[in-house]
């Protein structure tokens, strides 16, 4: 049996693990939001980092990679890989998807796995919520991880992104406001 995973975040420029086909496209009914800390990767359990996970939203698109896994022994491993990387996401889902935004009936392949981290605080401590960009943008200046500044990871989201060609108003806005206050100098700690 075939597994896919779908990668919104890191997972489009860094996967870590085998896979067979690496292949464009969308989910349907949610977009990407920074309102996940993190706290074994881009930042700490002092100062965490935010990265994305997903929120429902009608009508709304996330572009990502789908990754195709067909071995026995790859699944197993990219399982672990993700059961360890993935681990402050709470959720799993299973959901269509699509190359064209627009096909509005048949997805290239259903049952694609995701990871989400929920807003429910009982189950995810790490689930940090929405905020504006301001305010996120100064979060992200100051967090540092064993994985690299936060600020390194937003930006390689967005090059990853525009690479494809996707526009993702809430990557870019971002990294435009931590790029502003970069060259601003306004990173003093909070």
């Amino acid at each position: 049996m075939v597994m896919w995973v779908f990668g919104y975040g890191s997972l489009i420029w860094k996967t870590g693990f085998p896979f067979d086909q690496k292949l464009p496209g969308c989910i349907k009914g949610y977009r990407r939001v920074f309102y996940q800390g993190s706290t074994d990767h881009r930042g700490t359990p002092e100062f965490p980092g935010r990265t994305v996970t997903l929120e429902a939203a009608e009508g709304e698109v996330c572009w990502g990679v789908a990754y195709k896994i067909t071995k026995t022994e790859d699944k197993e491993t990219a399982l672990n890989h993700l059961e360890v990387r993935e681990k402050q996401y709470d959720r799993k889902e299973y959901v269509d998807f699509f190359t064209d935004p627009m096909d509005t009936t048949t997805p290239v392949v259903s049952g694609v796995m995701v990871y989400i981290a929920s807003p429910d605080k009982k189950l995810n401590k790490n689930y940090l919520g929405p905020a504006s960009i301001e305010e996120i943008a100064k979060q992200v200046v100051h967090a540092e991880g064993p994985s690299g500044p936060n600020k390194d990871y937003i930006f390689q989201l967005e090059k990853a992104l525009l690479q494809f060609g996707w526009d993702d108003k809430h990557v870019t806005d971002l990294a435009n406001e931590v790029r502003s206050l970069l060259s601003d100098g306004k990173q003093t700690a909070a």
